[in-house]
């Protein structure tokens, strides 16, 4: 089941009759909530069920041990063995076929012909994004900036709380838990502005974003060659705007969901092309995923507080591994690389011209359009990475 799916309505009007109906039985709605959750991720397939049970069950058990250690190196013991299972899972059913072939493509290109070992997995829906949670929330334990959940239950339903569960936005427990044990309260302008929410975001997807894709963008991505220059070029143009309204429109109708249950989930697009510049982009785009990979990756690689050659160095690192975490090939590396190598041009720029004063006169409000502009084309140029099947693909596409 998607948002796109026509049992989705009738799924989410269920829950939401439901919910309501048991807003002053506590225990009730908690379990009416998890239910929910795994009944929609069940619906992709129901032999995973057990993967998000055991991730849940294992970063619970994990945390709470973590809150009661005392010695450092057992705390740091613990917090490894979180992140190594959590990344284990999402590596063998994400990553390993992708480096299995590239390592077998490598050997063979050097004249050593082995056989890797293959495994047909499905990818479980949703494991990108309950992956992140379950680190951010045994690591915000470990540095003791909140307090391990009350209950399984509670901490079940923030991993399984299904408005997310397609598309993010990637929530933290610190946010999302006090709201669970709050008093419900049934605000109708908070649900009907959670009701416009969908319908805005099923706008966004079904109408803007697949006509991009269906009229300008996914014939000439899938073979370029037959387009002449200006149309690639307006295939590459649409294919920004049709992965923002992908994208934000399913954040839109996650967030409305979640609003017409009594829940606030973090905004995750702000009009990121009017950006000036990458840095600005980051901080509206994809913002949950953004802010993860600042305080859970960056910021733990050292951040800006030591060298400025160590600082690129950890914008590139961290994009690099936004890039994989998108999806298991190698354009979203050099996608990833990308954008760090720009983000780390950009601070540069930027400790080069700290000492300038800004000022509101015409030529500077034209040096802002013209920064949107560089922009927006540099985002352009990342994403035909992000689209094209291949590196190959993405030069002719630039050819």
């Amino acid at each position: 089941m998607n948002f796109t799916d026509g049992r989705y309505p009738v799924f989410l009007l269920a829950i939401f009759v439901l919910y309501w109906a048991l807003r002053r039985h506590n225990t009730a709605r908690k379990v009416l909530l998890l239910a929910a959750g795994y009944t929609f991720y069940a619906q992709w397939n129901v032999k995973y069920l057990g993967l998000i049970v055991f991730s849940t069950v294992l970063d619970y058990v994990l945390a709470n041990c973590i809150a009661h250690a005392e010695e450092p190196r057992r705390r740091r013991t613990l917090l490894a063995l979180s992140m190594t299972v959590n990344l284990g899972i999402l590596g063998l059913f994400k990553y390993y076929g992708f480096f299995a072939t590239s390592l077998s493509e490598l050997l063979t290109s050097m004249g050593l012909h082995v056989s890797l070992p293959t495994l047909n997995l499905l990818l479980p829906v949703g494991i990108s994004f309950f992956t992140f949670e379950n680190i951010s929330y045994t690591f915000d334990v470990y540095r003791k900036k909140i307090e391990p959940a009350n209950s399984l239950l509670d901490y079940a339903i923030f991993v399984s709380f299904f408005p997310r569960m397609v598309a993010g936005p990637i929530i933290r427990a610190a946010h999302f838990i006090p709201q669970l044990n709050a008093a419900p309260e049934y605000n109708e302008q908070r649900i009907m502005t959670g009701f416009f929410l969908i319908l805005k975001g099923l706008a966004k997807k079904i109408i803007l974003a697949d006509m991009l894709g269906h009229w300008l963008v996914d014939a000439v991505f899938q073979d370029p060659t037959p387009y002449q220059g200006v149309r690639v070029l307006i295939a590459i143009y649409a294919y920004a705007f049709q992965i923002y309204n992908d994208f934000s429109g399913y954040s839109d109708i996650a967030i409305g969901s979640a609003l017409m249950l009594g829940f606030s989930l973090p905004a995750n697009f702000m009009r990121p092309y009017v950006s000036k510049n990458l840095q600005e982009f980051w901080r509206r785009w994809h913002i949950s995923l953004s802010t993860w990979l600042r305080d859970y990756l960056y910021i733990p690689l050292g951040g800006s507080r030591r060298s400025s050659a160590r600082t690129y160095l950890n914008l590139i690192i961290t994009m690099v591994l936004g890039g994989l975490w998108h999806g298991a090939n190698w354009t979203f590396v050099i996608w990833g690389a990308f954008h760090g190598g720009v983000l780390a041009i950009t601070r540069m720029l930027q400790r080069g011209l700290e000492s300038e004063e800004t000022t509101h006169t015409l030529g500077h409000r034209l040096w802002g359009v013209a920064q949107t502009v560089l922009t927006f084309n540099l985002v352009c140029i990342g994403w035909v990475f992000f689209r094209a099947p291949t590196f190959h693909a993405a030069m002719t596409i630039f050819a």
